[in-house]
């Protein structure tokens, strides 16, 4: 993707190879798009988000930009532009006109964090935000974080997953296939740091708790920054 972007939010279709997605029904098009903002735009997971979005620099690509809670965190001091990629046409309409600072270059894209229509080391930052517990695969879309950023590029990542604890993992995985048909295809028990380590990324600082508030079977997060190793 070239040329400037205008501070404006711009939405596009790339001509790009897609995941086939089964038609959305009601219930994915209308009612769960709001489930999902109130959600995650809740205290504690926006507390995640502003531990991490503002150390974005660069040109930026977030994954799973969703209805764009993380537009007001950027700071456009540091940033020259954000894209953003979404399956889901009812967030990328919220995204649309979510708050962002004055003067923010952002695009919206429709699209899949697993295949992006970028090209090879076209970004200085990635940020990822409680995506990778719902897309179709984590290895592949860690895989297509590392292929866009540079080589000194940086993955700011904070997202929830399996929980360390035993009696909390159990609870997750028996609860995970009912969650999962509520909450859009969010998974419980995806490792995050691990599969990040092992995804062609160096963790630098790595950080974990419980998020208060939050049932801990729900709440299990991790967040940090990573460099391609």
């Amino acid at each position: 993707m070239t040329g400037r972007l205008s501070a404006f939010m711009l939405e596009t279709s790339p001509q790009s190879t897609r995941i086939s997605r089964p038609m959305a029904s009601f219930y994915d098009r209308h009612i769960l798009p709001h489930l999902i903002g109130c959600a995650c735009g809740a205290g504690p997971i926006r507390r995640q988000r502003a531990k991490v979005v503002p150390l974005a620099r660069g040109r930026v690509l977030e994954l799973g930009i969703g209805g764009g809670l993380n537009l007001a965190f950027y700071d456009p001091a540091r940033v020259d532009s954000v894209s953003g990629v979404d399956p889901s046409e009812g967030l990328r309409r919220k995204a649309l006109n979510a708050p962002r600072p004055e003067g923010l270059l952002v695009e919206v894209l429709d699209g899949e964090a697993e295949v992006l229509p970028f090209e090879d080391s076209d970004f200085d930052t990635v940020v990822c935000t409680f995506t990778l517990c719902s897309v179709h695969s984590p290895e592949a879309t860690l895989a297509e974080a590392r292929r866009v950023l540079r080589p000194d590029g940086r993955l700011l990542y904070s997202e929830h997953g399996l929980s360390p604890d035993p009696g909390v993992a159990r609870w997750q995985r028996r609860i995970e296939p009912v969650w999962k048909r509520l909450a859009g295809g969010c998974h419980l028990t995806r490792p995050v740091s691990a599969t990040i380590a092992v995804s062609g990324f160096e963790l630098i600082d790595p950080a974990c708790m419980y998020l208060p508030n939050t049932p801990h079977v729900l709440g299990w997060s991790e967040w940090g920054e990573a460099r391609r190793s």
